[in-house]
């Protein structure tokens, strides 16, 4: 009976993983499918699918207040959460990958944007944002930059960093890899 709880454990972390994998999902077809819809209709999707992400931070805060073996690993869905939340991000993708620590997709997806702008498939604004995103992602997930990265990074980090910067360290002290690329992020910002 040493396995007691593991079973749970890991069926709960399934099941949280697959809501969040909706949810991420569904703000990514909302953004696909943006054109297609009113503005008025656009708008409460979105604020619905926001509302849901909320509800969802709420009960993860929830259960990391109870059970401390999977505080490390809600940490990163909460701080991806919120970071939603927030619209730190405006890439939905970039969030799911972060919020699954899939640091190699990441890296794949800014290789494919690299592609996409020398070919002018990718306007230059929307590689900018989704690069600053997705560098961001790699630097809270304890990723080394290359020199280049870091001064893309120093150079175009505004208020969607700051803002990211701001939520996770409302996570406090149970993650102590984010906090620690957070104060890594605040030296290249300076």
């Amino acid at each position: 009976m040493a396995s007691r709880g593991t079973t749970e454990t890991t069926k709960l972390k399934q099941n949280l993983e697959e809501q969040l994998d909706r949810l991420m999902q569904q703000l990514q077809d909302l953004e696909e499918c943006r054109e297609e819809l009113d503005a008025d209709e656009y708008e409460e999707t979105k604020k619905e699918t926001l509302e849901q992400l909320s509800e969802f931070n709420d009960s993860l805060k929830k259960i990391m207040s109870g059970d401390m073996t999977l505080v490390d690993e809600l940490s990163g869905m909460q701080l991806a959460i919120q970071a939603a939340i927030s619209q730190a991000f405006k890439t939905p993708e970039v969030i799911r990958m972060f919020a699954k620590k899939q640091p190699r997709q990441l890296r794949t997806r800014l290789a494919e944007m690299d592609r996409d702008l020398m070919v002018g498939k990718l306007p230059r604004d929307l590689y900018t944002q989704q690069k600053l995103e997705i560098l961001t992602a790699l630097r809270k997930l304890g990723e080394k930059l290359t020199g280049d990265d870091e001064i893309f990074l120093s150079t175009n980090a505004g208020t969607a960093l700051s803002q990211f910067e701001r939520v996770s360290t409302d996570l406090g002290s149970g993650d102590k890899v984010f906090a620690l690329a957070s104060v890594e992020v605040e030296k290249a910002k300076q």
